[in-house]
């Protein structure tokens, strides 16, 4: 069968987006890796999918792939394109969209500039929400790799985030030091490793080497929790511009169990047919 299907990209981090309310279509990890083939098939970070909503206080259901064929609960880049394309699709003709994700609830607003602001809601800093293992909740936490100590942060923004401080994120271990640490016993779900650079209280330089995607030119949620991080750690102010290798975003926290807001652009690439 042909499926249509569209190529996006938020900030350099790349999606294939897929409309599952018009096409049907059984995914299976297989199907979904051979999708991601960069050389054999279409190639992303994400593959997104756009389905009917599943209770009636939501528009849609967002769910997301990584390219190695594992589902994952959020992707606030991908958020950004997912509005995009059910607006630029008709299939919703609203400016505010609520979708039901594998982590809940979560609003999307367009704006008037075209810039997409997400609601990633609270973050999760309780070490069994994330999930990390630690006895008790902290702003830093010691965790050895390879013989060496590092301080780092635990925060979920319905994905699991590590975010250590970096002296300068273009000679940060990203490549070496970045597999290590996403598949760490005390992240049982794996993590997202962060690199972040504070350049100021209001400005932030990240790399993020994301699970199951490896390092990508930009993550959402990664952003989101590098700010919780500093804030936490009190070396940022509650709005911050975050600069990822990809493009700039902007994130919004006020503390405790207020939402973590993002806003950035999304940009539509190619729209294209493959045959399965």
């Amino acid at each position: 069968m042909l499926v249509r299907f569209t190529k996006m990209h938020g900030l350099g981090n790349d999606f294939m987006v897929l409309d599952l309310v018009t096409q049907r279509l059984k995914l299976t990890p297989k199907i979904v890796k051979k999708l991601g083939d960069r050389n054999f098939g279409v190639g992303f970070d994400q593959l997104l999918i756009v389905e009917p909503p599943g209770s009636p206080d939501v528009d849609f259901r967002y769910r997301i792939y990584n390219s190695d064929g594992s589902e994952v609960e959020n992707c606030g880049n991908g958020a950004r394109c997912f509005a995009k394309f059910v607006r630029d699709k008709r299939l919703t003709g609203k400016d505010e969209i609520a979708v039901e994700t594998a982590n809940g609830r979560a609003v999307l607003k367009i704006r008037e500039d075209r810039q997409v602001e997400v609601d990633m809601g609270a973050p999760r800093l309780d070490p069994a929400d994330v999930p990390f293992d630690a006895d008790a909740q902290a702003a830093t936490y010691p965790i050895n790799v390879d013989g060496d100590e590092y301080q780092i942060s635990a925060v979920s923004m319905g994905n699991p985030h590590g975010v250590l401080l970096v002296d300068d994120v273009d000679t940060a271990p990203v490549e070496t030091l970045g597999p290590k640490l996403e598949p760490h016993a005390r992240f049982p779900q794996k993590a997202n490793i962060g690199f972040m650079q504070v350049v100021s209280r209001d400005e932030v330089r990240l790399r993020v080497y994301e699970r199951g995607a490896g390092e990508t030119k930009a993550c959402g949620t990664g952003a989101c929790a590098a700010v919780v991080a500093g804030i936490l750690r009190g070396v940022l102010n509650d709005r911050v511009k975050v600069t990822l290798p990809g493009g700039d975003l902007e994130i919004h926290w006020a503390g405790g169990d207020a939402p973590v807001i993002m806003t950035g652009p999304a940009t539509t690439v190619f729209e294209g047919q493959i045959f399965l």
